[in-house]
């Protein structure tokens, strides 16, 4: 049953937008699809202004569409029924912005570091398929593996501005960051600042405003770093003392710890890690027994590849253990506290194909995380004979069996 037929003829350009009746999860999948997905077509023509209004009157449309229900009798009730938008266009192609592509038309977006089997990539990259961009067709994630030196991170985006890459992802260190701008000036720069704080490292002018070539996403990783540590506080009331592991890329976790801790009646030891790789157990076994009991890993980039060897080994040591990320609840941590990485990873792509459409990294507020997850592990609660208050578990927002 067709419901809605809108129909705009401006400068030779004939756009039909109309929507038909669908119900159930085919209905609310295409609803996601059109919501998510910017690029209605893969023609690519010069962007004017009068296109750019154009194309939103029909974006305009389009949404309006959605909104439009289709009625049906049933006795005395009238049934409402999801419409969802087709778009149909006539002889003439779509007009579109174009986009800051290469000479070969295809956008080109750099990174260095986590591996790219890594899952964040494997959400990154699907979300840049919502958005219209296909690996292999009209997009190319181009790939360096660093092993973390300023050195190694500077040489990476070398080879990656080399390869003519219109934008750099940078996630992860302010290393990679520093590296980066050294690089180059001129590529935007998407940022996901895990281990460091943008505006107080000097690295733009303000959150709402960045400035320069920088934009993308704060994690908050410094101010969370007092929070695990009064949730693990709260969780075990007779906590006195406890360890940190930390490194130099997580040095102002570390130091937040350190002036959080006397409000909590905690007495901190901290684990610097320098060179891989890691012997936890060493380091460990080095730490007075009265400062063993308790343990919290900040958010770092070895730590969270070594996520499942640092569960295992708090676990063998019967050490009660707070994590930034419910990454390591998954692998067997105890207790976790963060952001939703995999949500976060999703508005990077966001940034991309927003820089990419024309704006500027300068005018795109950096974001910080809106909701953050309390994950807690009670099958490494009983393996290790805890139990965990009842107020701490009506806190979770997800607690694996």
């Amino acid at each position: 049953m067709l419901v809605v037929a809108a129909k705009h003829n401006t400068g030779g350009v004939v756009f039909v937008v109309c929507a038909r009746s669908h119900t159930g999860k085919q209905s609310r999948d295409t609803l996601m699809a059109l919501q998510r997905q910017r690029n209605w077509a893969k023609a690519e023509m010069a962007g004017t202004a009068k296109a750019g209004s154009l194309l939103r009157r029909i974006i305009n449309q389009r949404r309006l569409a959605l909104r439009v229900g289709c009625w049906s009798a049933h006795g005395d009730e009238m049934k409402r029924r999801t419409a969802t938008s087709l778009l149909a266009a006539s002889t003439v192609p779509l007009v579109f912005a174009k986009r800051s592509q290469g000479a070969t038309g295809r956008l080109r977006v750099g990174t260095v570091g986590l591996p790219r089997s890594s899952p964040h990539w494997q959400i990154f990259i699907r979300q840049m398929a919502e958005r219209g961009y296909i690996e292999g067709d009209n997009f190319v994630f181009e790939f360096v593996e660093g092993t973390g030196g300023l050195h190694d991170f500077k040489s990476a985006y070398q080879e990656l501005a080399a390869r003519k890459v219109d934008i750099f992802l940078v996630v992860g260190t302010e290393r990679a960051l520093k590296a980066a701008r050294e690089v180059s000036q001129t590529i935007p720069i998407v940022i996901g600042a895990i281990d460091y704080d943008p505006l107080a490292h000097g690295h733009v002018t303000d959150l709402a405003r960045p400035g320069g070539q920088i934009t993308g996403v704060y994690f908050q990783q410094i101010e969370l770093t007092a929070k695990r540590l009064q949730i693990l506080k709260d969780t075990f009331p007779g906590m006195k003392s406890a360890t940190v592991f930390w490194g130099t890329p997580s040095a102002d976790q570390w130091k937040a710890a350190q002036a959080v801790a006397p409000s909590l009646g905690i007495d901190l030891v901290g684990i610097q890690f320098e060179h891989g790789p890691y012997d936890y157990d060493a380091a460990f076994a080095r730490v007075a027994p009265e400062h063993r009991q308790h343990l919290l890993v900040v958010s770092m980039g070895v730590f969270f590849s070594d996520r499942a060897r640092l569960a295992q080994f708090a676990l063998a040591a019967c050490t009660r253990s707070m994590f930034a990320g419910r990454e390591w609840t998954a692998s067997g941590g105890l207790l976790s506290y963060g952001p939703y990485l995999d949500s976060m990873f999703q508005r990077l792509a966001e940034y991309v194909d927003r820089i990419a459409r024309g704006m500027k990294p300068s005018e795109l507020p950096i974001e910080q995380p809106a909701a953050f997850e309390l994950v807690i592990n009670l099958k490494t609660a009983r393996a290790l004979e805890l139990a965990i208050p009842a107020s701490i578990l009506a806190r979770a927002n997800e607690v694996i069996e």
